[in-house]
């Protein structure tokens, strides 16, 4: 089936793609009426997800994973947030034409650009919490909530910053799950329980649907952003055999995930990583590199 060209207007935020380019949207530029439950529809949703997961397989040949490991890197990063966060009024304009906060500087933290054809395309950002590492913006904003968990010995993957260039993303529906595999990496790395995504009230329908996420707490102001977000959360281990069965791009080799995530001393228990465990922060500069 020959794909449909993409309609995206200027939405440039990974957030506002996930809404149009589920299943649900893909079947509608396919011609597919989700109402109308007929074996011959039900062939052609078939079809359509085939056809959307065929392209993801073609974008993933293309596409690069690379940690932010450089001021270089970090600076286009920060950059096109500022982009995307304008263009959907997520930020108040400022003169540096940048996007950052204290959350890019903390030792739990990963910053990943998705490169298509060498070209930085898409960014998210992960933070590892645990108690021993209690920081991201989802702690500060949604304490209250999380804590506990942490205080009960809980890995929380919590997952930001999730942003797209316009160009690449009206080029690519697939970016977004592209962007959204490497929460589910970061998840079977650490063992993770509870993987995060502070979301505003128009894209929790969609977390829901495509990968049964939860709210948790209802959408709050949080600190340098000029809109609210509500928290939502994935339960990991109840949810990841059966997220690899309808994305089986999100399957994963281990040296793939250590190659993103191992890094020679960390707090957290990784899968089979060999290497020292020690109650020492996450080193950045130390990070592993595409």
């Amino acid at each position: 089936m020959k794909l449909p060209p993409p309609y995206l207007g200027g939405i440039t935020r990974v957030n506002d793609l996930l809404d149009l380019k589920g299943w649900d949207g893909w079947q509608r530029r396919c011609g597919v009426m989700v109402a109308e439950v007929t074996v011959s529809n039900a062939l052609v949703h078939a079809g359509a997800e085939s056809s959307f997961l065929d392209h993801i397989a073609r974008l993933s040949d293309r596409l690069d994973y690379r940690i932010a490991n450089s001021d270089e890197r970090r600076e286009a990063i920060f950059r096109l947030r500022y982009r995307a966060y304008i263009r959907d009024g997520t930020i108040l304009p400022n003169a540096s034409g940048v996007f950052s906060d204290r959350y890019d500087e903390v030792g739990n933290f990963y910053l990943f650009g998705l490169y298509i054809d060498d070209e930085l395309g898409s960014s998210v950002r992960l933070h590892v919490l645990s108690k021993e590492h209690p920081y991201s913006p989802s702690l500060e904003a949604f304490s209250d909530v999380l804590q506990p968990e942490l205080n009960a010995g809980k890995v929380v993957i919590d997952a930001t910053c999730f942003v797209a260039e316009a160009n690449v993303a009206q080029l690519h529906p697939g970016l977004p799950y592209a962007s959204f595999r490497l929460c589910m990496l970061a998840a079977r790395y650490f063992s993770a329980d509870q993987v995060l995504a502070p979301v505003g009230a128009e894209h929790q329908a969609f977390y829901r649907r495509a990968f049964n996420y939860r709210l948790i707490c209802e959408p709050r102001a949080c600190p340098l952003l000029a809109k609210s977000l509500g928290l939502m959360s994935l339960h990991y281990p109840s949810e990841a055999d059966r997220l690899t069965q309808r994305y089986p791009f999100f399957r994963s080799p281990l040296f793939e995930r250590r190659m993103l995530f191992e890094r020679p001393v960390v707090s957290l228990q990784p899968e089979a990583s060999g290497f020292s465990v020690e109650s020492t922060p996450l080193n950045v500069a130390q990070a592993a590199t595409h």
